[in-house]
């Protein structure tokens, strides 16, 4: 299934569905940031995911990284809440190919956190997984609202709420 980002698009297709999600930007001893490279857009992004039902969002964001990265983390703090209506994911998930089936006001809940177990293991998610020095974020190909998130937490904003 592919999917397509909108942010602040017109041609944005009206959401359907609104799902909350949660990550953890994950921070080794050396200030290093891990991203993975998502397989259905290419673009570089803090770890993330679905919640499912009777989990919390520590749960989820833990469960994510672990399995969108290969690294067990533990959760240290909040970067924010990021909400905005005008980033819509759509999904190409409908039976007529020509429309798009799940669209998705995102809703995320990303945490702070430092890795205790593993190494960066590409995955069915991911065909890439590393650790960033921050002076390489600029170069890489990132969606702008992960941007924001990245930018946030180096500009030392922490509970951010959109």
């Amino acid at each position: 299934m592919g999917r397509t980002d909108f942010f602040h698009d017109e041609r944005a297709p009206k959401a359907n569905s609104l799902v909350p999600a949660a990550g953890v930007l994950a921070v080794d001893e050396q200030g290093r940031l891990l991203l993975q490279r998502r397989r259905d857009t290419g673009d570089w992004a803090i770890p993330m995911g679905r919640m499912e039902l009777g989990e919390t969002p520590t749960q989820c964001a833990v469960r994510e990284t672990l399995e969108e990265t290969g690294v067990q983390v533990e959760v240290t703090g909040m970067l924010g809440i990021y909400s905005d209506p005008g980033y819509i994911v759509a999904y190409d998930d409908h039976e007529d190919p020509t429309r798009f089936g799940e669209v998705r006001q995102e809703f995320e809940i990303t945490l702070i956190g430092r890795p205790v177990a593993g190494e960066p293991t590409e995955n069915d998610e991911a065909d890439a997984v590393r650790w960033f020095e921050p002076s390489e974020l600029e170069s890489a190909q990132i969606h702008p609202r992960m941007r924001q998130q990245l930018a946030d937490y180096l500009a030392g904003v922490t509970a951010h709420v959109d």
